[in-house]
């Protein structure tokens, strides 16, 4: 996707721990999300990073066998195994390959453009990939805007992992704050009926957060103590945190933006 390597690649182990935490965390808002706009029997829908494919799935099963999803990703291996006639699973480069001419009544993406150095290459294209009246729906987090303050609740924490983590992210041109722009870069690009909702939650120590946490952290773990952006005890001392339930610490934002081309003018 850049020549910075991808933060969170799928092939890491942690991979199988943070999917279903983010399934867990956010499905049910993307799906309410999804069933406002209209999605139906023989929509054509286009799913960019679809990760361990929980929404590409869920698509499939409102489109129908007159319908047809198309589940992209850099890495596979997680969507292989979804059996449903109306899915297709195809590698692809959302920066790189070309996506098909205007096909798709629906394009989703959520957490993939907050990762992109071009990321406002790949959301023109994901917007050129709309039939008129088509939506795209992208959800975005917005990590920067709210912080843990222990001075407002003792057992809210401050996770030095976490800002740690934030800085590999910047260094491979992540914008940890891209979902508070997402409403204006589509409407910038000529989509209209914009909606846009943010989203946050104070999570626990144990949580589905918690483990999301857990598994970004671990993942990272070895070049974060070796570039000395974190010390082990301070690593350790953290993730101690995220599995004790008094610990209080606020999730990033996350913000549902979803925007219609506009429909051909007669």
């Amino acid at each position: 996707m850049s020549d910075a390597p991808y933060v969170f690649d799928n092939a890491h182990g942690e991979t199988r721990e943070r999917f279903p935490a983010l399934s867990d965390l956010y499905d049910d808002e993307t799906i309410r999300c999804l069933q406002a706009i209209g999605v139906a029997p023989g929509w054509r829908c286009l799913e960019v990073a679809a990760g361990g494919g929980s929404i590409a799935q869920w698509l499939a099963g409102q489109v129908g066998p007159s319908g047809r999803v198309l589940a992209t990703d850099l890495d596979t291996r997680f969507l292989e195994s979804l059996a449903d006639p109306a899915l297709e699973v195809r590698r692809h480069d959302i920066v790189r390959d070309p996506l098909p001419d205007p096909a798709f009544d629906l394009v989703h993406a959520r957490l993939v453009l907050v990762h992109l150095p071009e990321r406002e290459r790949a959301l023109a294209k994901m917007i050129g990939a709309l039939k008129p009246g088509g939506w795209l729906v992208c959800e975005e987090f917005d990590s920067l805007s709210m912080a843990a303050d222990p001075a407002r609740h003792p057992h809210e924490c401050v996770l030095k992992a976490q800002a740690a983590m934030q800085r590999v992210m910047a260094s491979r041109g992540a914008n940890t704050r891209y979902g508070r722009d997402l409403a204006a870069r589509l409407r910038a690009g000529g989509l209209v009926d914009i909606r846009a909702r943010g989203r946050m939650d104070m999570w626990q120590g144990g949580s589905a957060g918690a483990r999301l946490f857990r598994a970004n952290f671990e993942q990272l773990r070895e070049e974060l103590l070796r570039i000395g952006w974190l010390t082990q005890a301070e690593l350790d001392d953290d993730l101690a945190h995220l599995d004790d339930p008094r610990t209080l610490f606020p999730s990033p934002v996350m913000w549902t933006v979803c925007g219609r081309r506009p429909r051909a003018s007669h």
